[in-house]
């Protein structure tokens, strides 16, 4: 079984992100793997570990991606694909899903496991556009994973009414909640390991394409701006009889806030 792990680079979201004239102020910034894709390796290496699979990770993206793709290999991956393309630099889902999908014919993968969404974007939509366009099954929102046989996987996701269990046929795609797995530390071995093996990258013509066959006319999606989300208002305090407080927010509730 040959499976594929997709990984992205991120602005590391625990930090403060400042905003101005429109767009993000890039001094100070520190990037880290998606958290998502994190969950999505550590899923791959299981498999590996207890069906002899085959990994290769994908990453996309115009900056140097050697960091985040050495820490997957430290975990356990076999192989690395980093795409990197001065023409994806506004890449959005529908692109990073068609490259992907050149990734997956080159390499004939039986399954493919993404995050699913990045949290610098929160969008959610790359796994399930490139299941789209390779025409095979999707099942979201992961939360367990198994190999049933050479032919078939069963999944287990969180839907609306509760735990859904699904069984794939092969080749298909997964995008994985980080409720699956708990991302394994890479061990000193696999860190001085990792520093050696070879990264195969490729621009869009090695991969066998071009900026205009996969975007076609224009983009899909455009960011326009980011803007600075408001400050939270403090809050009120109320002490004093119990009738009297509630009395109060119902009030509150009905004629200020209009929730009621």
């Amino acid at each position: 079984m040959k499976i594929l792990a997709t990984v992205k680079k991120v602005v590391d979201v625990e930090l403060n992100i400042h905003v101005k004239d429109g767009a993000i102020v890039e001094d100070g910034l520190q990037y880290v793997i998606n958290a998502w894709d994190e969950n999505a390796v550590e899923a791959c290496i299981r498999l590996k570990e207890n069906n002899n699979a085959e990994t290769t990770l994908v990453s996309i993206g115009v900056e140097d991606n050697t960091d985040i793709i050495r820490k997957c290999y430290a975990m356990g991956i076999d192989n690395a694909i980093h795409i990197n393309d001065p023409a994806l630099a506004d890449a959005d889902s529908s692109v990073f899903a068609k490259v992907l999908q050149k990734v997956c014919e080159n390499g004939n993968y039986d399954l493919v496991i993404t995050g699913k969404q990045a949290q610098d974007t929160d969008s959610g939509q790359t796994g399930i556009m490139l299941a789209e366009a390779l025409q095979v099954p999707c099942v979201s929102n992961v939360i367990a994973l198994e190999v049933t046989d050479d032919q078939h996987v069963k999944v287990s996701r969180l839907g609306d009414a509760g735990t859904e269990i699904v069984e794939l046929e092969l080749p298909a795609v997964v995008t994985v909640s980080d409720s699956i797995n708990e991302p394994r530390l890479p061990a000193m071995r696999g860190i001085m390991m990792a520093k050696k093996k070879k990264i195969n990258v490729m621009d869009l013509q090695a991969l066998g394409t071009s900026i205009d066959e996969i975007r076609g006319d224009s983009p899909k999606s455009e960011i326009i701006e980011f803007m600075k989300s408001e400050t939270r208002k403090a809050g009120q305090k109320f002490e004093g009889d119990a009738a009297e407080i509630t009395a109060k927010v119902v009030d509150l509730l009905a004629n200020e806030a209009k929730v009621l």
